[in-house]
């Protein structure tokens, strides 16, 4: 199975969700933080809007990552065109979508310069890290919580979908999904689940994870 993502030297890291206060992450984040080059992480709000995420995110890459993490205020639209937001995201090796709310980051973030400074920080050889949320923002289509339906996503995975915090009994969520036009694969990551996308191709999966490649197909794991 071959999941496109953005041309680069960099690392595309999908993480299914979890807290990480409770170590429901840990081995995922062990995962990717090996893929990124020396450096602090650059960590973005826009998913929850909460400063006590960052925070929190912030103690727990220290206490357990051992790497530093530098804040990208970015909470809204006008916060994504900033120039000092840019800077601070071209100074740092990888940047970590946090989690929260699917239509925040597409509001805020989509045909931005702070998007573009995201997939720039990927083709150079940096890493970008999406998790929950974030992750399915990525995709052809997310799910819209405001409405119920499913919106245009960011387009980071060509053809595909993700479906994050994933129960494979229960995958009418990734189905509908599937059905949005140019949507030839879908992904299901279960929380604590990753999966990496390096530049050549290489695809790295922590935990189990799911693929589907017909909506009304069975579903594939991938380990």
């Amino acid at each position: 199975m071959v999941f496109e993502r953005p041309l680069g030297d960099g690392w595309l890291a999908l993480v299914g969700g979890g807290e990480f206060t409770f170590g429901e992450t840990r081995d995922a984040d062990r995962g990717w933080v090996e893929k990124l080059p020396p450096g602090a992480l650059g960590f973005l709000p826009v998913a929850s809007g909460s400063t006590e995420y960052c925070e929190h995110f912030t103690t727990y890459v220290a206490d357990e990552l051992d790497r530093e993490v530098k804040v990208v205020p970015i909470y809204r639209r006008r916060d994504a065109k900033r120039a000092k937001n840019l800077e601070r995201i071209d100074a740092v090796s990888g940047v970590y979508l946090g989690g929260g709310v699917t239509d925040f980051i597409l509001e805020a973030m989509r045909e931005t310069p702070a998007e573009e400074a995201l997939r720039r920080k990927l083709a150079k050889g940096g890493a970008v890290v999406a998790i929950a949320a974030a992750a399915q923002a990525l995709g052809m289509a997310a799910r819209s919580l405001m409405t119920r339906d499913s919106v245009d996503g960011l387009g980071w995975l060509a053809g595909g979908v993700v479906e994050p915090n994933f129960d494979p009994g229960f995958d009418r969520r990734l189905r509908e999904l599937m059905d949005w036009p140019g949507v030839e694969w879908g992904l299901g990551l279960p929380a604590g689940s990753a999966v990496l996308l390096g530049p050549e191709g290489e695809v790295e999966t922590i935990g189990m994870s799911f693929v589907l490649t017909d909506a009304e197909g069975d579903l594939e794991p991938i380990t």
